[in-house]
């Protein structure tokens, strides 16, 4: 008895040959050449200014201003390194207070910043998602128009009300200003995640008698981690890297953050703008140390939702 084979059909020893070459990019889902030299040039053009930033924040005062940070690697033993830089920025009061200390004020505004628009808007979104009451629909849509209106337009309002409050300057104050900011889109980004999760879940809590505080803890903020950590991440970097707000609402002093005293670290005179690579650097390292931690939950939480099937 013969078998006859039909063209086209893979047999047992074409498959090894044909799993190598979806493993080696040759299917329909793999990234072209162009896709690949495009991404290529991009990760260069981030990469190049930090690397830049890196390098001239190792070197004296003398070689950043004389020759380009690049002419590091062409005689790299004969090149001056120096940690100075790093220890003036940590130690010295350029502008006002240490970076180190400007660092911890950081995370003090950052921090609760991020956590309790999350732990808010979590219960909001819940509650638009599996919740009926009345006007749901029309306070979304108002929620979701706040995202197209300036934060500026705030600012003069805020800084009277913080005032008459006594509160200028204070951690809180820079608190709620970056909690009313970011929770439209914390609403927006945890309510559409919430829609595609599968009703039959919370469906089989409601029977077996689970109130909405059970359901919300035990199944929907497990289950919305991807979401969650996403706009952790938006918010976090938006808040660590703020100039603007913490200008504002807390200025320079005792309570300076980090981009503010990086800011001010060269003065009228131009003194000081040998350290402003080694506290650049130092300001970078805690979002990008972020990102990369969170990032496999990042793209997740961003595509969940924005495809239905």
């Amino acid at each position: 008895m013969t078998t006859t084979i039909q063209p086209g059909t893979a047999t047992p020893a074409d498959r090894p040959q044909k799993l190598r070459q979806s493993k080696h990019g040759t299917g329909a889902g793999s990234a072209t050449w162009p896709v690949r030299v495009g991404v290529l040039i991009l990760c260069v053009a981030w990469l190049v200014p930090a690397l830049g930033m890196l390098v001239n924040s190792f070197r004296p005062r003398d070689d950043q201003f004389s020759s380009g940070w690049w002419t590091a690697f062409f005689n790299p033993f004969n090149s001056s390194w120096t940690i100075d830089n790093y220890t003036q920025v940590l130690t010295t009061s350029n502008a006002g207070i240490p970076m180190s200390q400007a660092f911890i004020n950081s995370f003090i505004v950052s921090l609760p910043a991020t956590v309790i628009p999350i732990l808010i808007a979590a219960f909001a979104a819940y509650a638009f998602t599996f919740m009926q009451w009345r006007g749901r629909d029309l306070m979304f849509v108002v929620i979701v128009g706040l995202l197209v209106v300036p934060n500026q337009v705030a600012f003069v309002p805020l800084v009277k009300l913080y005032g008459a409050l006594g509160m200028n300057g204070t951690f809180p104050a820079i608190w709620l200003a970056h909690i009313g900011f970011g929770m439209p889109l914390a609403i927006y980004i945890l309510r559409t995640y919430m829609s595609g999760l599968p009703t039959a879940i919370i469906e089989s809590a409601k029977i077996d008698g689970a109130s909405h505080f059970t359901t919300f803890w035990r199944l929907i903020m497990p289950m919305s981690t991807p979401a969650l950590a996403s706009f952790a991440i938006f918010q976090f970097l938006w808040v660590w890297n703020d100039l603007l707000v913490a200008l504002i609402f807390l200025g320079r002093g005792d309570n300076t953050v980090a981009t503010v005293a990086l800011q001010g670290l060269q003065g009228q005179t131009g003194a000081g703008r040998e350290l402003i690579p080694a506290a650049g650097f130092i300001t970078i390292i805690v979002p990008i140390l972020v990102f990369l931690s969170l990032q496999r939950y990042f793209i997740r939480g961003m595509t969940s939702g924005a495809v239905k099937g």
